[in-house]
């Protein structure tokens, strides 16, 4: 009897299983129904073998959905949004601003910007301009490639280069071909920021439009759609891919098979100069041929990959890994309206000055400056004051960076500033200034002071 009732109470225990297993599948373990004012449970006994039936419906309907449609429709919905969102922010800044300007570099994201602003119409009509910074050490495709996105999009971009220079053999003469080895700063200054400053100011620049991101990196995780003019000067920019991704960017490109720079499909998630940037990896596997990626896209689109082949073995003079080329560093678009030395007793010399003093030297300290090079102007007030209590000894000042040529064979100035001693017998002499706290009065002092005892 025992065995009896234990496979009695087997069958019950299987019995409310099944029952269990029935209910839950329309929804719990058993439902309450109200029938007056009593509350009693509905039984799922009778309906087991219907239920059955419709559990099987869903799981078909499961093993059919197609997961990979799934992911194509977001991804298209997400970068529809941003679309909109850009076209909106480009609409607000040409449309309440007179001089739009786009500073284009032709990498992904600014031809993506490139082609918005031509479905827009505003590159035919002129609403926003194009400018391009031609710094002679760029890639050969890239102006060949700039002639090609003119004659798509029916604009003419508006270039601009180093100051008084038509070409690379020009410069080279006037600041030599290795400026960016002597001195990367001075190179950004000469080849980047001026002509960039001098560019919007030719074109009256009122908003600029740049192509900066979020996932670029930490310097770049914070900006927005636009940016008010900073008090102090600058000027308001618009940011109309701040959201997006770089892998978005190639998206779109995909999306509207639009114009892309040449070096994608060699292997370059990025370009700038030549002398500077590499493919990633360094073995050309990662390339966007025909629209489409070969190799292991997430190399070129993980979070601040995109210029990870840039600025490749450069320093800045603090011994910091360079990140950024100077142009879209903090006030890089402000200009430097004045020359250095307008009054005082440091003497601005002419080239004519120049020469007649090396014609007839006599002791005289001279300056090579360039008046955009934060370093001359940091020592612009030091040597005001050394000129006004010096005796004995001429102070002068000649602008180099117009005459790079003739500073460097007459003065020995490599970079800027140079700090020369010509003393009265001809000889030239730098001085070691390489430092702010070796640019003062006491240092110019100690200098001048040892190349007299020297000549005497």
């Amino acid at each position: 009897r025992a065995e009896s009732r234990k496979m009695a109470m087997r069958a019950v225990v299987c019995l409310a299983l099944v029952a269990g297993s029935a209910a839950f599948s329309v929804g719990g373990p058993a439902t309450l129904a109200a029938r007056g004012s009593s509350m009693k449970l509905r039984t799922t006994s009778a309906r087991a073998a219907p239920v059955v039936a419709r559990r099987s419906a869903p799981m078909a309907l499961n093993m059919a959905f197609d997961m990979e449609a799934a992911i194509k429709e977001s991804k298209d919905a997400r970068l529809k949004f941003l679309e909109d969102q850009s076209m909106a922010a480009l609409k607000i800044a040409a449309e309440n601003h007179e001089n739009v300007v786009f500073p284009n570099a032709m990498i992904a994201g600014d031809c993506v910007i490139t082609d918005l602003l031509g479905r827009l119409g505003y590159l035919k009509n002129g609403k926003a301009k194009i400018m391009v910074v031609d710094t002679f050490h760029l890639f050969p495709e890239t102006m060949v490639f700039l002639d090609e996105m003119e004659k798509h999009y029916g604009f003419k971009a508006e270039v601009f280069q180093a100051e008084g220079c038509a070409d690379k053999d020009v410069f080279d003469k006037k600041f030599g071909a290795d400026l960016w080895k002597v001195d990367i700063e001075q190179y950004d200054k000469v080849c980047k920021v001026e002509p960039f400053q001098r560019g919007l100011k030719t074109l009256t620049t009122d908003l600029m439009i740049n192509g900066r991101r979020r996932d670029h990196g930490a310097e770049r995780a914070y900006i927005d759609l636009f940016e008010n003019a900073p008090i102090g000067g600058g000027l308001a920019k618009s940011n109309p891919l701040a959201y997006w991704t770089f892998e978005d960017c190639f998206d779109y490109i995909a999306k509207y098979k639009i114009p892309i720079h040449p070096l994608h499909a060699q292997g370059y998630p990025s370009h700038g100069d030549a002398k500077d940037t590499i493919k990633v990896p360094e073995d050309g596997s990662v390339k966007f041929v025909n629209y489409k990626f070969e190799g292991k896209s997430e190399v070129w689109l993980d979070y601040a990959a995109e210029r990870k082949g840039r600025f490749v073995g450069l320093q800045n003079k603090d011994g910091s890994v360079k990140t950024e080329c100077g142009i879209h560093v903090a006030g890089a678009e402000k200009t430097f309206e004045r020359d250095l030395w307008e009054s005082g007793k440091v003497k601005k010399m002419a080239r004519a000055d120049a020469e007649a003093l090396l014609a007839a030297p006599k002791d005289t300290l001279v300056v090579t400056y360039a008046p955009w090079c934060q370093f001359c102007q940091g020592m612009e007030e030091e040597l005001t004051t050394f000129a006004a209590g010096m005796s004995g000894v001429e102070v002068a000042a000649y602008r180099g960076d117009e005459d790079r040529e003739f500073v460097q064979d007459k003065f020995q100035a490599k970079a800027f500033p140079t700090i020369s001693f010509v003393s009265k017998d001809g000889k030239v002499t730098v001085m070691d200034a390489g430092s702010p706290e070796k640019r003062s009065v006491k240092s110019f002092t100690e200098f001048v002071n040892a190349q007299q005892l020297v000549a005497k």
